[in-house]
């Protein structure tokens, strides 16, 4: 079981709500992942004017765990007024908090994500800060309140999987009773379940179901990848070897002396 500040789920796989074709589309692609808890955008104008009522009411269907975020924001004072709107608007203290740095690669700002991660633990939110794989920024958030970390793999919409691996291996072993989420740049199902190999508690993804030429069949597949991945880490994971390992003993086998002129 996944358990995130006190809740428990039984899926590991998070799914955002952005970019699907359809209404209908979204909807049965959460169903075919089976997720658990949706993750939604929330912008001021859309929270105080309850802009795009059909949607909203569209999550609230899904019957999932709602995780708003603070997606687009740039300032600390901007991802703290986004996360009260967004703990009035859905009536929840979980907030994927987001603080972004850079136009290009949508990297956290890791100084603004510490402090803007404080204030919102000191106001009694619950926050899932979206960070890199940096391990100071890791022992900060923690420090400031954290309880659930989400190192990206790869620039938001990338694609690209797990581009530090090593890092994330460290990141993983520096805190093995944190909940640590890989969030961002999976693109592939074999991605995610490499990430549930190396022991990560969970993945969150986007963009790879939703612009999938069939985002159903893309997030069943994902579902499947994140259950084979903590499976297989569970089970214990051979290590590699420089040196070849017979898989049969060479040890007792019998030999056979074969007579060529018969």
């Amino acid at each position: 079981m996944l358990e995130l500040y006190g809740a428990r789920f039984s899926s590991r796989l998070l799914l955002g709500t952005a970019q699907y074709p359809s209404p209908d589309v979204l909807r049965r692609a959460v169903e075919a992942s089976g997720a658990e808890i949706v993750t939604v955008s929330l912008r001021r104008e859309s929270a105080r004017a309850r802009a795009g009522q059909g949607f909203w009411e569209l999550i609230e269907r899904l019957g999932r765990r709602v995780l708003p975020n603070t997606a687009g924001c740039r300032t600390v004072k901007e991802a703290v007024a986004t996360a009260h709107m967004a703990r009035e608007l859905f009536g929840t203290s979980w907030i994927k908090l987001e603080v972004i740095a850079n136009d290009d690669t949508l990297q956290p700002d890791l100084f603004g994500l510490v402090e803007a991660a404080a204030i919102l633990a000191a106001e009694g939110f619950e926050v899932l800060p979206y960070t890199t794989e940096d391990l100071s920024a890791a022992e900060r958030l923690i420090a400031a309140g954290c309880s659930v970390l989400m190192p990206w793999a790869a620039p938001i919409g990338s694609a690209r999987g797990l581009i530090n691996k090593t890092a994330l291996k460290i990141l993983r072993a520096h805190f093995p009773g944190v909940p640590l989420i890989v969030d961002a740049g999976i693109g592939t199902p074999s991605h995610a379940a490499e990430a549930m190999e190396l022991g990560y508690d969970a993945v969150l993804l986007n963009t790879a179901v939703a612009k999938a030429g069939d985002p159903v069949k893309m997030a069943d597949a994902f579902a499947k990848a994140v259950l084979a991945g903590r499976l297989a880490f569970e089970a214990g994971l051979l290590e590699p070897q420089d040196m070849a390992s017979p898989s049969t003993p060479v040890a007792g086998t019998p030999f056979f002396k074969i007579d060529h002129a018969s």
